[in-house]
Parts: C-alpha cells; structure tokens; sequence
C-alpha cells in the first residue's frame, strides 16, 4: 500500500524561506495529527506579554511522545511573528550526555549571524558566563527572535542564553521540569487521543487496512500507549509487513513486551552509553574543546525571579525495556535486512549521528549510491529522522535520540570490536580524502589533493568544495575531536586535523574559534605522544589565536607553555618564538620592564641563530620598550643597532620605518619631552 503524505492540522505558518532559520529546523515528520490542544495551549502562552527577560516555554514529555515534532511545527506556524529568525540547537547528545550551553551559544550566534566573530572558547570573564554566552544574549537584545532548544537537561543549561529582551522567545523540550526557572507552566505531552491516533495509523499504513479493522487499530495505539514513536514504528512494521492484520500487530507487540518484562534486570542496561559518557569526559578533559561547567552565576534580569538550578542530572532519561518504544523497535528492527541493520548499527559512530550518503558508505562499507538507498528505506520505516539537507543538496539523516542507547547495544552484540573499529578508520580516512580534495579544488597551486573520490562521491568545483567544507565543518570538528578523545586512531585523526588548518582558511569563513579547537586536538595528540615540538607550535599557534583577539593574559599563559617545551628539547627557534610572543603580551599590557626583558631574551636567542631580519625587528621593540620606560639613551642605541642590521641586509623599507621612529624620539626630546 502507498504511503500516504498529506499532513494533518497544517496551521498557519510563514512561507518557507520566508523567515530566517526555517530551514535548518528538523524536517519533522511527514504525516503531522492531533496535538491541537497542545498547539493552542502553546500559541496563548507565547502570547502573553513579557517583561524583562525573554519568556519561555516549556514542552515536557517523555522519549516518543513527539515533543520535537510538536516544537518544530510550534515554530513553522509561529515563525512569522519572529521577522529576526528561528534558532534551533540540540541541548542533549545522542547518547544522553549534556551539551554545555557555552557550546549551544556559539551554535546559535553563528546562525544568527554567521559573518559575526565568535568568541574564542576557554576563558570565562568577571568569574560569570564564558563569553560565547554574553555575546549570545547581547546579540539578541533588540532583535525579535524564536530559540527552539530541543531536550534541555536542567535549567542551568537554559538560563545562560536567555536575553533581556521580551521580544524574544525561547521554546525548550526536555523530558522532565525544568526547575532552575520560575514562571514557567510547562505543557505536558500525553498519547494522542484516539481519533488522532486512528488517523496517524491510517495515514502511514493505509486508510482501507485500519478502517476495516478499527478494534485493532484501537488495540494497537493501546498497546503502543498511543505515543505518536511507537506508532510510527509499528507503522513501519505494517507496511513491511502487508498480510498482517493490524490485530496481529497488536498481539505481537504484547508478546515481545511480555518477553522483556519477564526478562531478569539487567545491571549494565547502559554500559555502552556509559562508555561513552567516560570517552566524552576524557575527550573533554584531553581535548579541552569546552571549559568545564561551572556552578552558575547570578543570571541575568531580575534575581527575583530566579532560583539557583538543581543539580544536573547523572544520566539520561531512561526507556525500560517494557516501554512500547523499544517493544516497536524490537519488532521492527527484526524484519530488517542484513545490510540495513548493519547501516542503522553503524550510524551510532557518525559524528553528532548525522550521517549523509558519503559517510554513511564509509562506516557501512558499501558503495554511496547503495548507501543512499539504504538510508531512505531506514527513514520510511520511521528507524531515521531527516535532517535538513547538506548546502549541495545531499539529504541527512540522525539516528533518534530515543534509539540510540539500544542500537548502541545491539552493535556490541553483533558487531566485532574490530569491525567497529575499521568502520571507524574508514570513516576517517573518507574524510581525509574528502577534505583534502576540497582544498585541492580550492588552491589548485599547492599541489594535487589526494587520490580521485568514486564519481558519487566527488566534490565538483572550488564552489562545492567549499560549501561542503562550511556546512559539513561542525560535523568534522566532532569527528576529530570524538576520535581523539577515543585515542586508538590518532593517525587517521591527525591527518583530519591538518587538513582541516590547511582547508577551513582557504574558505574565508574560517572561524578562530574552530582553529582554536583543532590547534588544541594537535596539542592533545602531541601532548599523549611525547611530541614536545609539535606541543610548543600547537601552543604557539593558540597563543596567536589569543592575542589577535585581545586576550592578552591568557595569550601569555600559552606562549610560556610553549617555551617550556621548546626547552624541553632545545629546539632555540621555537623559544625564540615563544619569548617574542610572551613580550608582546606584556606590551600590549603595559608592562615595558618586562616587555623589554622578553624582548631581550629573544634577541640573544635570535643573534646567535644568525636570524638578522628578526634581529633588527626585536632591536626596534626593545627600542619601543625603552621609550615607554623613559629611558631614552638606550633606544636610541637600540634604533641605532636596528638600522645598522637593516643596512647590511639591503632593507631600505625597514631602514625608513626605523628612521622615521628614531627621529620621531628626537624630535620629541630636542621638544623638552
């Protein structure tokens, strides 16, 4: 039986593209019922009217009951009261584990403006909010925007983004209260009524096949707690499944519940999931991507009408296995073939669990067009969520957050560790290749890119490569970084992340903050290698990245990071490097003594390597630090000194701008300064 795809309760709603930020929301399923009291209930407390902070709306529900699917069409009809945009981020990974919110700020300050800088990560002001926050907040006020933040764990994920700015309003999904944030009466997500539930059935399996059997069908959504994810499933089954009358759906969907029940507890009912946590908090530790949490700060707006959050919670929220949701994906999962259900396994090693076509081949092993197939049956058989498409069109797909625990468990089942592991690596080879063809098409004069990608695969000209890079660009940032937080295939990653510093340029879109975070995946790499040059131009490369932002003080915690390793194995250039780097942050923060002294020492380092041009360059600093101290018989000697070097080297352009400072300091003490 066809599916059938027209979209219940459509709603008003702006036109797509119409307002900024639609179309990066999930695209949500296709077949769209009841919920209507839930709609309404949402529609008057959005408009009620605010004051100080932005308002907040809560949509609470348990994993299944379509919490997202409701928030996403909220946002599609509520979309045009909102001319400044829809910002979407994800609060929770996969696995369960809390998205700290300095990472969900710079998500959403790059969608609100992606020319705008983002902060660099590590360094949190006043002792408050890391600065991603602020300029989140600050970028809001004035604007009139809807933030959707989809399965917030705790408040004190949720109150580092809110503005002072009524014009704004954030809607949260999150499976339980959220009790950091008064004021807020949360709509709680129950199952669809029955009617809505006979129409979703009769929409995904077919209007002939449930009206002829309405006991079943009544029977099923009881059986399924009529929670719009388990209906879905046993939709999925159905179809698979087309001489089944939907009373036998409902009586095998019993049977495996009654199975699980009678099973024994399992202890380890999560080990993979708390695996991975682990994996995730040493890749936080080692990798330091994020600061860690802090215990909030005082919030902004009126402290009155905050309480301190509760502690965040230890896991995610968990699905027994007598839930109708595993029971459905029980059947389901069943019936699939061999190479789908080994797909669907594998995707839970995607990064962020978005895969696409070119990923999905690599982790499956399979050529693309095969892959692609495959990915859309997962997604009709309700297994896949679809994500808004790649910038070159190339459909995505995410393993649901409800499912992923238990896919995890059933590819350490089922699949080999060493299986996994080589999905893995090809997984990370695919990218290498992928990103080093990308800056091959980009700077055709730096040489040839690696071998030829198979057709369906390949990047057509400089304009894809560098849509690919840009749009895939956080997704290879978490494929890095996972695979080093991991540290079993430090190879594959490595040569991810030099590709990446020598592509993600070539863009012009390039953010500081993404090369923060690769230098500092070098630095762990380098760091767990007993690598201490590669440490000290890793660090040096951060310390840049510091100082061209104006953070000075944590600029020099770097650069004397980096000397300490250059020492270590007296490589000289590199301390030279490091001290110059160090005075210059001492400069730009007044202190000349020290200036002077860091200057000096890189001057020695810098004359006994033969180094002129660097020579005269620091000769001019240590003159400049002079100045600043008043002592101005030792500049001028040292501007002396500079232009002597400067001479023998043939640099006339040096030699004036040397001059035209040694003359300024002239004319400026024959003035009686």
């Amino acid at each position: 039986m066809a599916r059938k795809t027209a979209t219940m309760d459509p709603g008003p709603g702006a036109p797509a593209g119409a307002v900024p930020g639609l179309d990066r929301l999930p695209a949500g399923p296709t077949v769209f019922v009841g919920r209507r009291a839930e709609l309404a209930a949402l529609r008057a407390a959005a408009a009620r009217p605010a004051a100080g902070r932005s308002p907040v709306l809560v949509l609470a529900g348990r994993p299944g009951s379509g919490r997202t699917a409701l928030a996403v069409r909220f946002a599609r009809t509520a979309g045009a009261d909102f001319p400044d945009g829809v910002l979407f981020a994800h609060l929770s990974a996969p696995d369960g584990s809390r998205v700290p919110p300095v990472r969900a700020a710079r998500l959403l300050l790059e969608q609100l403006d992606p020319d705008a800088a983002v902060p660099l990560p590590g360094a949190v002001e006043d002792g408050r909010d890391e600065p991603a926050c602020v300029a989140l907040r600050e970028a809001l006020v004035g604007r009139r925007v809807l933030l959707l933040l989809d399965d917030v764990r705790d408040a004190g994920q949720l109150w580092p983004l809110l503005a002072d700015e009524p014009g704004c309003l954030v809607l949260a999904t999150t499976a339980g209260p959220l009790t950091g944030i008064e004021d807020i009466d949360p709509v709680i997500l129950g199952g669809l009524d029955r009617q809505a539930s006979g129409e979703l059935l009769a929409d995904l399996v077919g209007g002939t096949r449930i009206s002829c059997d309405p006991v079943g069908a009544a029977d099923l959504a009881e059986a399924c707690a009529a929670r719009p994810a388990a209906l879905r499933l046993m939709a999925g089954w159905l179809r698979g499944n087309p001489k089944t009358a939907v009373t036998d759906a409902a009586r095998e969907l019993a049977n495996v519940l009654g199975e699980e029940a009678g099973r024994p507890a399992k202890a380890e009912e999560k080990p993979s999931t708390a695996a991975k946590k682990e994996r995730d908090g040493n890749d936080a530790k080692a990798a330091r991507p994020e600061p860690p949490a802090e215990p909030p700060a005082e919030p902004p707006g009126d402290p009155a009408t905050w309480v301190k959050p509760e502690p965040e919670p230890a896991g995610p929220v968990p699905v027994p296995d007598n839930d109708p949701l595993v029971g459905a994906f029980t059947l389901l999962y069943g019936t699939l073939p061999v190479l789908q259900a080994r797909m669907l396994r594998a995707l839970t090693l995607a990064p962020a669990q978005i895969a696409d076509p070119r990923t999905a081949s690599a982790l499956a092993g399979c050529p693309a067009p095969e892959a692609a197939a495959t990915l859309a049956a997962l997604a009709e058989r309700e297994l896949l969520g679809e994500e808004p498409p790649a910038a070159d069109g190339t459909p995505r797909y995410r393993v649901p957050g409800r499912l992923y625990p238990r896919l995890v468990r059933l590819r350490e089942q089922e699949d080999r560790p060493a299986e996994t592991e080589l999905a893995r690596a090809r997984l990370l080879e695919r990218l290498v290749r992928l990103t080093e063809s990308a800056r091959a098409l980009l700077d055709p004069s730096a040489g040839p890119g690696a071998d030829p990608l198979p057709v369906a695969l390949r990047l057509r000209s400089a304009a894809h490569a560098r849509e690919w890079l840009l749009g895939e660009r956080d997704l290879l940032l978490d494929a890095v970084g996972d695979a080093i937080g991991q540290g079993d295939l430090d190879g594959s990653a490595g040569r991810l992340v030099t590709a990446l510093l020598r592509a993600l340029p070539l863009t012009g879109g390039a953010a500081p903050a993404d090369l923060y975070r690769l230098h500092e995946l070098v630095l762990t790499v380098a760091e767990r290698h007993g690598k201490p040059r590669r440490a000290s131009a890793a660090l040096l490369n951060l310390g840049d990245l510091q100082a061209a932002a104006g953070r000075w003080e944590q600029a020099g915690t770097h650069y004397r990071a980096a000397l300490e390793h250059a020492r270590s194995v007296g490589d000289e250039p590199l301390c030279a490097r490091a001290l110059e780097g160090a005075a210059g942050c001492h400069r730009a923060l007044g202190d000349a003594v020290r200036a002077a002294d860091w200057y000096g020492r890189a001057l020695g380092l810098r004359q006994s390597l033969g180094d002129h041009a660097s020579e005269a360059r620091l000769l001019a600093r240590v003159a400049e630090a002079h100045t600043a101290q008043r002592r101005f018989e030792e500049a001028e000697r040292e501007y002396r000194a500079a232009l002597s070097v400067l001479r023998r080297l043939g640099d006339e352009r040096g030699r004036e701008a040397v001059a035209a400072r040694l003359a300024d300091l002239r004319e400026r003490l024959d003035a009686g300064w």
